[in-house]
């Protein structure tokens, strides 16, 4: 989740990534995971120095677990920023996905230092334009393919995804010279079964009828690095202050900071909840997150690969065969290149009841034609079945078309603040 790579400090030159203890005390979780990118790079190049080899992903599908059981450090390179997507349409078509295309310009630009110190990148089967990215990056950098199963209800779909992730495990044993031990996965699983547990209780704050958090701010509580010892302690320091009030109460709107509270019906002015849901916004691309809540929403659950999606899931420490059971968790990620994808309307529906959703917004990059195909099967859900109002929103990472989207988000909220019950 790579967005503009420049580097951080704190009081007169201290890195940002030591900044604990400076600045007149102890940093904040959101002051520390502002600095995410600055974190992550720290720790990375630690990590190399340390003779640890860096694996770029650039997708949810590839397996964490079997990165860090073999002793290497996995790191997001979805790019995020629209400065480097110029260079890119040298190669590449101008009607693609611009998470691709920014992506290849970091590579192009040899401006990513994540990608530039990686020992390897793992592509996955998720896009035909990023499988076809793929193979021009090929060509200067080592490169290992992952090969999804496209129908998930066939008989031998879970059983071709574990042997794409033997073989995925073989590689990595080869390559790096590290045994991956069924001990050794067991404990990598144990450590992203934690940090999605973490992830999914700041999630499930937004359930609140005041949450104490934005979506946007939600967003940022996350690395483009897992298993980071730190991140993990940050965490645990978040849900300790939201248990304590303590957590970036959003302020009401007479100005006085507001305490959560149960309520019949939410107020006229409460911002509305949306359930957000399409593509991913990585690090750099929240545009669309920070247009809605300026339109007086408030992204109370995200369903995409960023938010909610890859963490519900957990997997079987007790499985006598800790790779079948990594391959489970994976298998179930409900992406829009499967078919059918019925496990995502699944979702929505969950989600929508959970965090008692006014609308459902759908993101979709351009050219992202699997999330846009199933948007009319999203838009027949939230409107026949669930009841609520619905906004597709197709852009890019140009902020060109913001104030066309922004009046169109306020017209949907005004229209929903119009029909809530009035307080008593």
């Amino acid at each position: 989740m790579t967005g503009e790579m420049s580097s951080g400090t704190c009081c007169g030159g201290q890195p940002a990534a030591h900044a604990e203890g400076v600045c007149g005390g102890q940093e904040t979780p959101d002051q520390y995971f502002s600095q995410m990118i600055q974190n992550c790079l720290h720790y990375a190049q630690a990590a190399k120095a340390a003779g640890r080899p860096v694996v770029g992903i650039l997708c949810e599908f590839t397996p964490r677990e079997l990165i860090m059981a073999a002793g290497a450090v996995p790191v997001c390179l979805c790019g995020g920023s629209a400065k480097t997507i110029l260079a890119a349409e040298e190669h590449l078509p101008a009607n693609l996905c611009p998470l691709i295309k920014s992506t290849f310009g970091y590579h192009i630009q040899g401006s990513n230092p994540f990608l530039e110190m990686a020992d390897l990148v793992v592509a996955e089967t998720t896009c035909d334009g990023k499988k076809k990215m793929y193979e021009l990056m090929a060509e200067s950098r080592p490169m290992y393919v992952l090969e999804l199963p496209q129908k998930v209800d066939d008989p031998d779909a879970l059983q071709h995804w574990v042997c794409e992730l033997r073989k995925f495990r073989d590689f990595l044993q080869q390559r790096f010279r590290s045994p991956i031990t069924d001990e050794r996965l067991r404990q990598a699983s144990a450590a992203m079964n934690r940090e999605r547990a973490l992830r999914r209780q700041l999630a499930a704050l937004m359930a609140a009828d005041l949450p104490p958090l934005t979506g946007r701010q939600l967003l940022d509580f996350k690395s483009s690095i897992s298993g980071i010892d730190e991140d993990l302690r940050q965490y645990e320091r978040a849900l300790d202050a939201a248990n304590q009030g303590r957590l970036g109460l959003r302020p009401d709107p007479a100005g006085t900071e507001s305490q959560p509270a149960k309520m019949q019906a939410p107020p006229v002015h409460q911002p509305v909840r949306v359930l957000l849901t399409g593509v991913p916004t990585v690090h750099g691309a929240e545009r669309v997150v920070e247009l809605i809540e300026d339109a007086g929403g408030l992204v109370v659950a995200a369903e995409n690969c960023t938010g909610v999606k890859p963490i519900l899931d957990d997997i079987d420490l007790a499985a006598s065969d800790p790779l079948q059971a990594l391959a489970e968790k994976y298998f179930h990620l409900p992406c829009s290149v499967m078919t059918r994808n019925d496990r995502r309307l699944e979702s929505l529906r969950h989600l929508a009841a959970e965090y008692r959703a006014e609308c459902v917004v759908e993101l979709i990059w351009q050219a992202c034609l699997t999330y846009d195909v199933e948007a009319h099967r999203v838009r027949r859900l939230a409107e026949a079945e669930l009841r609520l109002p619905y906004l597709r929103i197709e852009t890019d990472y140009s902020p060109s078309d913001s104030a066309r989207i922004s009046v169109r988000l306020e017209a949907l909220f005004e229209t929903i603040r119009a029909g809530r019950p009035r307080p008593a």
